[in-house]
């Protein structure tokens, strides 16, 4: 190997290869490290949106049988036992109000111990599709022992532990259906009266752990603490035997919450995220690791396969030229040198029109090309991020109404910081009655007309669906004279829903607050007093909208007064 054709080619080809093997593990890893850290950021930030939904959904159970229990106790402080017919018929129309109000009842009930009072049963209302809550003959408690939690379970569990609880899916006799319930224990100067609850159906749970879906074959799952699967896509645990049905795979137990876990199922490895829900249970959402690497393998495979065709076309080509080569070559070393080392903006200029000068413009080339495909393999990683950054915008909208939905306002919390702003709560009127009488493809059309008209008139930057059928808005910067007459162009422009030319009026009712936050928990406070506004807005007759200037201090009451019910419930 003394000839210079020999050594030019050995040095040609030796700089080509190199360079391209450099750039090529550079971009692969880049590749792989992108893709994997925002695969796992998407999974994370599904689970999350999935567990806050879901949270939100437990929470306003929570607060329903909480308002009705701190009803009763409030009520039975002016009472004896020989008036416990007239409290229980003072606290059942109240009941039946806020029942009707929490999305996914099926039943409620307010049941009188018989130790305290024999006179007395309390009741229970089933909702019947089509006639609404319909009051069902109650359990006669006298038949078990209330000191035996394994049966009565809704009953004897608050009444033993002496505190509120969540209770995990069991199957109600009466009804033979599969439900989950909250029950909060009453009590009259320490003495226990009776128990407060509400049963939600367990397919209403089921539904908003379906729509929580990743990638083609990744899915989510409820299981309790211990690991035991409570509800799972494609296991049917509704038809198994309790003891039949299996735990979750050793990989996913003790793992910590929001910890990205791999696990082998079925002889597929999987990766997983869990998070604890507030009622004691635990979603996981898991995603076939094949199909989380399928985006970014396909990327490096193209990659490689280019790579290698270009460094087959450079070394044919540095043969064929090497040939012709015959003065000196250092300065052309020099260049490729330069060009192993990294530098692509070298400048050769040929000095006639002999081998050399074929070799150098022929080289000079060649580096262009590799600085073009290396600029394209930062394109294409650019265009990942772009694609990841769209996943995950899609996460921040409501798919139903494009509104925000609440993970964005929890984003959003640190903008509206020291600044001027309305905060308006609004829920539609009658919705659930929409729902019971045309279905809920109407109830969803009503919905996403309510959030083009939000769109419309305070734009996407201030519109959020806080949950159901309740709205927000948070607008800084506006008058008080504008912000009402945008409120009032919203109402009217929601007068004015058409159905197949059928006019459908969506009518709403809604509370504002308006003021500056001035420190970081003003806004949590700002939601409170809008929230407790937008009730007194519904109990006026609905259908009307009510503001009031924010007071830190009234918002304060408003929230001790609900976590004071809450530790009493």
């Amino acid at each position: 190997m003394h000839s210079i054709k020999s050594k030019i080619t050995l040095i040609t080809v030796s700089a080509i290869v190199i360079t391209m093997l450099l750039a090529m593990i550079l971009g692969i890893n880049a590749v792989v490290r992108i893709g994997q850290e925002r695969s796992g950021q998407i999974l994370e930030l599904l689970c999350e949106t999935g567990e806050k939904n879901l949270d939100f959904y437990f929470e306003d159970f929570e607060r329903s049988v909480g308002m009705v229990s701190s009803y009763a106790e409030a009520d039975l402080e002016t009472r004896d036992v020989s008036d416990m017919e007239r409290h229980v018929e003072h606290v059942r129309p109240f009941f039946e109000r806020i029942a009707e109000q929490t999305s996914g009842v099926l039943t409620f009930y307010y049941r009188i111990d018989p130790e305290y009072s024999k006179d007395s049963k309390g009741f229970w209302y089933v909702y019947v599709d089509g006639k609404g809550f319909v009051e069902h003959e109650t359990t006669d408690i006298t038949e078990f022992d209330t000191s035996d939690i394994s049966r009565l379970v809704w009953f004897t569990v608050p009444k033993n532990e002496g505190e509120a609880v969540w209770l995990p899916p069991y199957v109600t006799e009466n009804l033979n259906a599969r439900v989950l319930s909250y029950n909060v224990p009453v009590y009259k100067d320490g003495v226990f009266v009776g128990v407060i609850g509400i049963e939600l159906d367990y397919t209403t749970m089921t539904k908003q752990v379906n729509s929580i879906r990743f990638y083609k074959n990744g899915y989510a799952f409820i299981t309790d603490a211990e690991g035991n699967i409570i509800y799972h896509p494609h296991i049917d645990v509704l038809s198994m035997n309790p003891e039949d049905v299996p735990k979750v795979p050793e990989g996913l137990l003790g793992g910590e919450e929001g910890t990205i876990l791999r696990y082998d199922f079925e002889g597929v490895k999987r990766e997983a995220i869990c998070m604890d829900l507030i009622n004691g249970m635990r979603l996981n959402v898991s995603v076939p690791v094949h199909e989380i690497n399928g985006d970014w393998e396909k990327l490096i495979i193209r990659m490689v396969v280019t790579e290698v065709l270009i460094l087959i076309v450079f070394i044919l080509l540095a043969m064929l030229i090497a040939g012709k080569i015959t003065k000196p070559i250092v300065e052309l070393t020099k260049a490729a040198k330069q060009v192993n080392d990294g530098n692509y903006d070298v400048v050769l200029r040929p000095h006639g029109k002999d081998e050399i000068s074929i070799l150098t413009l022929s080289f000079s080339q060649l580096v262009a090309h590799l600085k073009a495909y290396i600029s394209n393999l930062h394109e294409l990683n650019e265009h990942l991020k772009e694609d990841n950054l769209t996943l995950e915008a899609a996460t921040i909208r409501d798919p139903l109404t494009g509104v925000k939905n609440r993970f964005a306002l929890r984003r959003d919390y640190e903008k509206y910081f020291e600044q001027d702003i309305h905060i308006m709560m609004l829920d539609l009127d009658e919705f659930k009655s929409i729902n019971d009488s045309y279905g809920h493809n109407v109830g969803d059309y009503l919905l996403k007309k309510t959030g083009d008209a939000l769109l419309d008139q305070f734009g996407a930057e201030h519109s959020y669906r806080y949950g159901g059928d309740e709205f927000l808005v948070i607008y800084p910067d506006i008058s008080e004279e504008e912000f009402r007459a945008s409120t009032k162009k919203l109402g009217e422009q929601l007068e004015e829903v058409y159905l197949d030319d059928r006019k459908l009026p969506v009518r709403f009712s809604a509370g504002y607050v308006y003021g500056k936050t001035v420190i970081q928990d003003d806004l949590r406070l700002m939601l409170r007093q809008a929230d407790d506004i937008l009730y007194q807005a519904k109990g006026s007759g609905k259908n009307t909208f009510i503001g009031e200037k924010y007071e830190r201090s009234y918002a304060e009451k408003i929230m001790k007064k609900e976590e004071e019910a809450f530790r009493q419930g």
